[in-house]
């Protein structure tokens, strides 16, 4: 005989608040779901648990006998009701993150430092190779990810940020090769080149309303860090195409130079990608809660203001302050 736990759950439920409309009202349940599936119940068992009158329900011996049972599963439940509680009240587990190391160390390392002070129930672990985690194959709750995404019916996305990029080289380097004055230029001047997912170089697309160019300069160097890339950039190997925001503070340091500012790249988009089928754990939502603050907080604000006023000067040929 396979007794329906549910079953026993609703007529605990109703002797302990001693009325099938008490009882569906605390279970969110209509009164005829509540007494048909306790006379189910009484059927399946073979012997009635409850004489009910107009005024009054009475247990019969039967019923106390099973009643007991019944509460067992009662107090289960009620059990596994306050731990998913107490988990969205206090975030806790191992959390496990995949995201580009240049985008953690660069934009998102004060946060995760705060984050698992905040949190000391959460264990975080962090994925910070470039390549592409199985989410769900390999147990993640999160990646993030930059660009274009795979249609993947398994998996759900939030948009994050959008970053706008550039290219940029040290004064050094610009003053032994010169300043490239229209991008089919470029391919006389070394690249610092972004290594792709099929192991090529990732080619340059540039925009200027409404032209278009796209290449791939002569290769000094291919890597698939864009932070690796840059440095090179700053001691003088030479141009590379990096996010504005990275970029950023160095042109106010005067260690690097935009290049050929009126072209720019398309912006990059960064998304949160988990599970679609999931639902999202407590200690998932509250990190990226945490990133969003971040990328749309004062701090990152001041920071596209300062790239908008560095380009506009860097148009006019005039330096940032």
């Amino acid at each position: 005989m396979n007794v329906e736990p549910n079953d026993l759950l609703l007529f605990a439920r109703v002797v302990d608040e001693h009325s099938f409309s008490r009882a569906a009202e605390r279970l969110g349940l209509p009164k005829s779901t509540v007494s048909r599936r306790v006379s189910a119940l009484e059927a399946q068992l073979g012997e009635r648990l409850l004489l009910r009158t107009t005024r009054q329900l009475t247990l019969t011996d039967f019923g106390h006998s099973v009643l007991e049972h019944a509460h067992q599963i009662a107090s289960e439940a009620d059990a596994a009701a306050l731990l998913a509680q107490h988990r969205q009240v206090q975030p806790s587990g191992r959390l496990r993150v995949s995201m580009p190391a240049d985008f953690a160390s660069n934009v998102l390392a004060p946060m995760l430092a705060t984050f698992v002070q905040k949190y000391p129930a959460i264990s975080l672990e962090l994925d910070l190779t470039p390549r592409r985690v199985d989410l769900i194959g390999e147990n993640f709750d999160v990646a993030i990810r930059m660009g274009d995404l795979t249609d993947d019916s398994t998996l759900a996305a939030r948009r994050l940020a959008t970053f706008t990029a550039g290219l940029y080289a040290s004064p050094s380097y610009l003053a032994r090769r010169g300043q490239p004055s229209e991008p089919e230029a470029l391919m006389e001047h070394d690249g610092l080149r972004l290594l792709g997912r099929s192991g090529d170089a990732v080619p340059w697309v540039l925009l200027r309303d409404p032209a278009r160019w796209e290449g791939i300069p002569p290769g000094r160097a291919t890597a698939n860090s864009p932070d690796v890339l840059m440095r090179m950039a700053l001691a003088g190997a030479g141009i590379t195409l990096v996010s504005d925001y990275f970029a950023e503070p160095h042109v106010r340091a005067g260690t690097l130079l935009p290049v050929l500012p009126d072209w720019r790249p398309p912006s990059t988009d960064a998304w949160a990608v988990f599970p679609g089928r999931r639902l999202m754990p407590a200690r998932t939502r509250v990190l990226l809660d945490e990133v969003q603050s971040v990328l749309s907080g004062p701090q990152c604000q001041a920071e596209e203001h300062r790239i908008e006023e560095t380009l506009r000067l860097a148009k006019q040929g005039v330096s940032p302050p």
